[in-house]
């Protein structure tokens, strides 16, 4: 098994393929985190357990037992408020005398094959019963009752570990949990750079990098979304690791709304990292006999640095996290109407485009914003679900015919989340919108944002969903998310839990999701939110797919891709060939074919040559499609490096073929690139498809191959294509 109990020694290990994690049952039933690195054999992990010649005020500091153990000091596995443990505190409870001291102890526990779910959230899964085990730990604080199941499971064939928690009231009183943080690991050292991935609109996924220091730092969201400010994904990387070297801890949360990720390093040069649910404006109370379930973190440990930390998370969400029919199958090659028409469509223009873009070889035709209500620009209309049959005569079904009838699927947009004042939802139901008594809420992009917390409110829209997704043949939904959740406060929660509506609104969100893919499980779902706002783990259980960014400048998406691929895998990235004017067909190809790839741009205002570009594209995506979708991705050079140039390498599966795209941002004058390639076999011979030649495996990734008359100015771009032969030629 991957989880293992000495009764001897009362050690807990868990082994995944890179890592062993190793927690104790110690003294007065407190456990412990005795070490998290390379995968080792044994356990005799000496000199964790107590250091309290360094606590804070030794000798009036608590020291329990015999061993002289403290918990200002201790690797304490899940870290409580309020008693003895100084640092930042994964777990803190209120109880009814009113006080929030909180201190579990262990109970027991129990060990199972497989991984259970969480009840109303996402979370990964096991495809076999054999691909993972399962650790229960219980524990409970022996003053309130209140009762702790600390999950975690261990996947053999993956560096990878999930973490959660459940809290339970088992006293008499009810109690109100004011944090339960996911996981909590403490480190014995603080030599690490934290990696974290700040952005903005339109700028998502940065990627920062910076030396750890004694005090509490780290990234948060409080927006009710999980952001383009910050994203739910930390790393600790020891000093001097980079993409092929070194150890590194990543951690990714699926969560879609207010995050924590914290690390605090005290005065012993120790780490505790917690990742979780933001404790500000959370509060959940619970009767006697109720539970809370925090939402899974993802921890992935490997040795050998930053790119082999992607990769397995990439595979990890590739096989564990994203479900149904589209998570391996092909998916269609999509054009948008969104850049191409923006609210300025109908009928005519909207079969004209399916037309023109059949003959090009694209898929399907996806109808975006304006379809619905009176929607002629931004100011209206969000809430009312109903065919705008001035611009769409008849309804859906006429459109959907003579797009079908070229050929192409059809796909539409909904922003299910928002109502907009301008509606006949609002002026029939003006309490649904979020807001706090008193107050007039704020509206942001002309919306205001409908309380999903409410069955009622979900019903509705549910209801308004269904009707046409039932009675049309769409193939596809794009479900998108624009603005941020101010007021936060529902009027159906009383005084005393209005801190739970943030949780509850994103609950309702998950409900409201998974019935779109329990109902249709055919309908290709991608996720937005004012582009890569909401890109998380948890929306990729819903949808295997996520639009990147609204900025579809393909120089502007390389930082924006090259952040996004630290910890999600290129086939969950919505990347598009739009009409921006800054480089080429070909390098906007170059560039969207890293991911899902589509187009979003009016085909009937393309030229003869752009038209034979588009074509060209076309063929590439679908010969290079298992490459995108299931292979390995390795960054060659960082444009967070090299702000003149980008450079990657997609590898297929089985090793036998490799795609190199280089990007020129800035000329630069100089002999070439020299480009060390990855993840090939170095004992199997590649032939360059461009020039025939044939080059070892280990020629290609140690010589490396140096590019000089290709993409050399602005904006230029080129790709290498190597293949496996039997033979040495």
């Amino acid at each position: 098994m991957a989880i293992s109990f000495d009764e001897k020694t009362r050690i807990f290990k868990l082994d995944t393929a890179t890592s062993t994690y190793l927690v104790k049952i110690f003294d007065e039933g407190y456990l412990l985190n005795l070490y998290y690195g390379p995968r080792i054999p044994d356990v005799n992990v000496r000199g964790r357990e107590t250091r309290p010649a360094n606590a804070s005020f030794s000798l009036a500091n608590p020291v329990i037992g015999e061993n002289g153990f403290t918990p200002d000091t201790a690797p304490m596995e899940y870290g409580c408020n309020g008693a003895a443990d100084f640092r930042i505190s994964a777990l803190a409870v209120r109880n009814a005398a009113g006080d929030s001291v909180t201190d579990v102890r262990y109970t027991g526990h129990r060990i199972v094959p497989g991984k259970p779910g969480i009840p109303g959230m996402p979370a990964s899964y096991v495809n076999s019963g054999d691909e993972a085990d399962t650790l229960e730990l219980y524990a409970a604080d022996a003053v309130t009752g209140v009762r702790v199941t600390l999950y975690y499971t261990a996947f053999r064939d993956l560096g990878v570990l999930t973490r959660r928690v459940r809290v339970e009231n088992g006293g008499a009183a009810p109690c109100r949990v004011e944090r339960a943080f996911s996981c909590c690991v403490d480190l014995p050292d603080m030599d690490y750079d934290l990696i974290t991935l700040p952005g903005r609109y339109a700028k998502e996924r940065n990627v920062e990098r910076r030396r750890l220091a004694h005090g509490v730092q780290g990234v948060e969201s409080k927006r009710g979304v999980s952001g383009h400010a910050q994203n739910p994904f930390a790393a600790l990387a020891a000093r001097g690791a980079d993409e092929e070297h070194g150890w590194v801890y990543g951690f990714n949360l699926v969560y879609s709304g207010n995050f924590s990720i914290l690390a605090e390093c005290d005065f012993n040069d120790s780490t505790r990292l917690i990742a979780g649910i933001n404790p500000t404006d959370f509060e959940w109370t619970l009767a006697p006999g109720e539970a809370f379930d925090a939402p899974e973190c993802v921890l992935v440990f490997t040795p050998d640095g930053l790119g082999e930390m992607s990769r397995i998370f990439h595979r990890f969400y590739r096989e564990n996290l994203i479900r149904g029919r589209w998570k391996h199958e092909k998916r269609p090659l999509l054009i948008n109407s969104w850049e191409a028409a923006y609210f300025d469509f109908d009928t005519e223009k909207l079969a004209a485009f399916a037309k023109e873009a059949k003959t090009l070889g694209v898929e399907m035709l996806v109808m975006d914003d304006g379809w619905f209500g009176r929607r002629n620009d931004d100011t209206s209309s969000l809430g009312d679900w109903t065919v705008n049959e001035d611009k769409l005569p008849g309804g859906l079904a006429p459109l959907i015919e003579r797009v079908n009838a070229e050929g192409l699927k059809f796909g539409i947009w909904y922003e299910p989340e928002m109502i907009s004042p301008d509606s006949d939802l609002y002026r029939a139901h003006p309490d649904w919108c979020v807001h706090a008594t008193g107050r007039t809420p704020m509206i942001g992009r002309h919306q205001l944002v409908l309380d999903v917390s409410r069955a009622d409110v979900r019903d509705h829209i549910w209801g308004m969903m269904r009707r046409v997704l039932s009675s049309n043949r769409i193939d596809y939904v794009k479900w998108d998310f624009n603005r941020n959740i101010s007021d936060a406060a529902s009027a159906l929660l009383p005084p005393e839990r209005q801190k739970e509506f943030f949780h509850r609104f994103i609950l309702g969100t998950y409900d409201l999701m998974e019935r779109l893919v329990t109902e249709f499980p055919d309908i290709l779902f991608e996720n937005c939110s004012g582009g890569g706002g909401r890109f998380d783990p948890a929306m990729l259980y819903y949808s295997p797919q996520i639009w990147t960014s609204d900025n579809t400048d393909p120089l502007e998406r390389l930082s924006i891709q090259f952040g996004t691929s630290l910890c999600y895998p290129a086939s969950s990235m919505g990347t598009h060939v739009s009409a921006c004017p800054r480089t080429g067909f070909e390098t906007r190809g170059n560039v969207a074919l890293w991911g899902t790839f589509g187009y979003e741009l009016d085909p009937c205002k393309l030229t003869r040559e752009e038209k034979a570009a588009v074509r060209a594209q076309v063929a590439e995506y679908h010969r290079f499609y298992e490459l995108t979708h299931e292979g390995d991705l390795y960054r060659l050079i960082s444009p967070f490096d090299d702000p003149c140039r980008a450079a990657w390498q997609l590898v297929s599966p089985d090793r036998r073929t490799t795609l190199v795209t280089l990007v020129t941002v800035r000329e630069q004058f100089r002999a070439g690139v020299r480009l060390r390639l990855r993840g090939l076999d170095p004992e199997r011979y590649y032939r360059d498809e461009a020039t025939g030649e044939v080059f070892s495996g280990a020629l290609l990734m140690n010589a490396g191959v140096v590019m000089t008359r290709v993409a050399r100015r602005d904006g230029e771009s080129a790709k290498l294509v190597f293949t496996a032969v039997e033979e040495q030629a």
